[in-house]
């Protein structure tokens, strides 16, 4: 197929939505297919260019910043500038995966043109309301997600429970895309003592880690809370905060003794998870986790919710811990039942964590994502010549 993806971020940028967009490009394009990748400019871009040598092209359209996400920006509606590339370009079918004003923008002109669409779901962004003080919309956000994705061939959700929750409110035409690991990056065997001493982590001391955006939405302070309470009177443990975004200044302030390692990027990234031993991540707002994916896959006994990568993965006290949905009481609890583990039976449920992970292959998601497209297209193309 000829398939044009419209995303507002994209590798080099750094959040879950990027990584497994540039994984399913990447894999499409690598079973052939070609593939055109539409976002607006970022800041890490050098140049307005397109960029031929990465096995897919990029139309790179202005952008503005996105209100609370410092780096990122939201691609302008730019309906002209799609329907005259797109009728040279010529896409057989068009995938929203981000429902910003570019995306807008890309499913009108897809309509114009008589080209099926699919979209994917990668954030709850009616959930995050509250946290940035706007949760008086937050009803009409989500009528708007519903609305938007509604006039899709079909939305893929990452989970079964994520497609049920969509469903109940009304959206239509919801199916399940999982999400993958790379098991070969993140590997129990990039441990690193070094840097495990370097945090300051005694010999038999554990390491309570945390991953992903340093933001009020991803709760953090039940993470600390968590940590504090887990390792009072235990000694040698070390809390580790991996990444970076809008709160982390005010929380370094507030907890000198907790290591904030900030942003890190592919084998140093890979090297912090798997230097850690606890891996704690409170957040209410997922519609996947990858950083949950990629913990396992690091051979960690991760503490989660049950709910979204956490009740897909994670059998609680086998290869992992879930807590009841925001039950802050039981997530604490959890994480002292992590702590207080003998190393046996802590290094037998890591090595079953990495062996959950085994079995999230990156391949088998792209294959699953290829075979959606295909469905929505025969069916367009099956409506379409029963009206001519």
């Amino acid at each position: 197929m000829r398939l044009a993806l419209v995303t507002e971020t994209f590798p080099p940028e750094v959040n879950g939505v990027s990584m497994t967009l540039g994984r399913l490009v990447s894999g499409l394009a690598e079973r052939g297919h070609e593939v055109q990748v539409v976002r607006p400019i970022q800041p890490s871009d050098r140049t307005e260019s397109h960029w031929e040598d990465r096995g897919f092209s990029e139309l790179i359209v202005p952008g503005v910043p996105l209100p609370g996400y410092n780096g990122l920006r939201m691609g302008m509606p730019e309906a002209y500038r799609l329907l005259k590339n797109w009728n040279e370009f010529g896409p057989d079918l068009v995938h929203v995966a981000t429902e910003g004003p570019l995306g807008m923008a890309a499913l009108w002109i897809s309509h114009v043109l008589r080209i099926p669409v699919t979209s994917t779901y990668h954030t709850n962004f009616h959930q995050y309301t509250g946290h940035y003080r706007i949760g008086l919309i937050r009803d009409f956000i989500l009528v708007f997600l519903r609305i938007t994705h509604n006039e899709c061939g079909c939305t893929l959700a990452p989970t079964r429970e994520m497609v049920a929750a969509l469903r109940a409110v009304g959206f239509k035409n919801v199916g399940v895309l999982s999400r993958g690991v790379d098991t070969v990056l993140f590997s129990p065997e990039r441990r690193d003592e070094g840097l495990r001493r370097a945090w300051g982590v005694e010999p038999d001391g554990r390491v309570f880690l945390y991953v992903g955006r340093v933001a009020s939405e991803k709760n953090i302070e039940l993470a600390i809370d968590a940590f504090r309470q887990a390792s009072a009177g235990t000694g040698g443990a070390v809390m580790v905060v991996v990444g970076d975004g809008p709160e982390r200044t005010r929380l370094e302030e507030a907890h000198p003794d907790i290591v904030f390692a900030g942003m890190r990027k592919g084998e140093d990234l890979a090297r912090h998870y798997a230097s850690g031993d606890v891996f704690l991540f409170p957040s209410i707002t997922e519609t996947y986790g990858n950083v949950v994916a990629e913990a396992l896959s690091s051979g960690l006994a991760v503490v989660t919710y049950d709910y979204a990568a956490g009740r897909e993965w994670i059998e609680n006290g086998v290869n992992g811990f879930v807590a009841p949905f925001d039950c802050e009481s039981s997530f604490r609890n959890q994480a002292m039942n992590a702590c207080s583990l003998e190393s046996d039976t802590m290094s037998g449920i890591r090595v079953r964590a990495r062996e959950t992970a085994l079995q999230l292959g990156w391949d088998r998601v792209v294959g699953d994502f290829e075979r959606s497209l295909k469905t929505v297209k025969r069916k367009y193309d099956a409506l379409f010549a029963s009206t001519v």
